[in-house]
């Protein structure tokens, strides 16, 4: 049995939202998380912090939407920011290189403190 995806955002202040996950992150939700990451980005909110808490699992297809969504607020001079990443995803950041990219935090409170509080994108 499968966990149910969830896509919540849980905060949106200026250029900065977090979007939430829940769930299993996988080549059915990617297109959601990306879709949703993307609007984020485009109604002005390019620093996107993604709260991996809820994720109970991630695959290749889940890596490649958060590559995807990092290079959209890039393009948009933004950033992807992540929280509370699980182990097998983090081992997968690590073997890719990503995590040299992708800037993480063990929550999302500390990542939107980090943000907010340097007021640069990361």
């Amino acid at each position: 049995m499968t966990d149910a995806f969830h896509i919540d955002v849980p905060h949106t202040d200026g250029a900065l939202a977090v979007i939430a996950l829940s769930g299993e992150f996988d080549i059915s939700a990617a297109p959601a998380v990306r879709a949703r990451a993307l609007e984020l980005i485009a109604d002005g909110h390019p620093d996107l912090v993604a709260d991996l808490s809820g994720v109970t699992f991630c695959d290749s297809s889940g890596l490649g939407a958060l590559v995807g969504i990092w290079r959209c607020a890039k393009d948009a001079d933004g950033s992807l920011t992540l929280s509370a990443i699980p182990d097998r995803l983090g081992r997968l950041l690590s073997v890719t290189g990503m995590d040299a990219f992708l800037p993480a935090y063990p929550t999302a409170d500390a990542a939107l403190a980090a943000r907010q509080g340097n007021g640069t994108t990361a």
